[in-house]
């Protein structure tokens, strides 16, 4: 491996990123963080293992330590257009699900655009996020059904300001 290896992994990285950070001059700033830490930490990968989990994980620890010091998480015009593309032809159901996945928590967020949007199985989202495995299960779970109840209109429990009028 080398940094060719590394470098065929930006594309994923970008999207990724750009679903992290909220627009894509942090998301490009992210990316270069990430790439220069996995080139000066590249020893410490364990030949074998998958690369790509490697560098998510290294994305992972990169924003969360920016995000301590923003403390801010969005979504941009990166989810927008995954979304887009979906299957889905009704733009107010895609509309619906961007505003619902903005309202998740965001390890909840996270695991949902991990496992969804960049398709990685359950043992890499863990390595990337540094979790355990169950935990990403039940976070992609507890996502899953939040997700399907914002979207559903169902009404959260996370807002206590918000009262049934009849």
């Amino acid at each position: 491996m080398d940094s060719a290896a590394i470098a065929s992994h930006i594309p994923r990285l970008r999207r990724y990123a750009r679903a992290l950070a909220g627009d894509s001059h942090r998301a490009d700033d992210l990316v270069q963080d990430t790439l220069e830490r996995a080139l000066a930490k590249f020893h410490l990968w364990r030949h074998g293992s998958d690369l790509r989990a490697w560098m998510f994980s290294i994305m992972h620890n990169v924003f969360i330590n920016q995000l301590k010091s923003r403390r801010e998480f969005a979504l941009d015009e990166a989810t927008e257009d995954a979304l887009e593309s979906a299957p889905q032809s009704d733009p107010l159901q895609l509309r619906d699900l961007e505003s619902a996945l903005r309202r998740l928590p965001a390890e909840q967020r996270e695991v949902l655009l991990l496992v969804g949007l960049e398709q990685l199985s359950y043992a890499e989202a863990s390595q990337a996020l540094g979790v355990p495995v169950g935990t990403v299960m039940s976070r992609l779970s507890r996502g899953r059904e939040r997700l399907r109840k914002l979207v559903d209109g169902e009404p959260s429990r996370t807002n206590p300001n918000l009262r049934v009028v009849q």
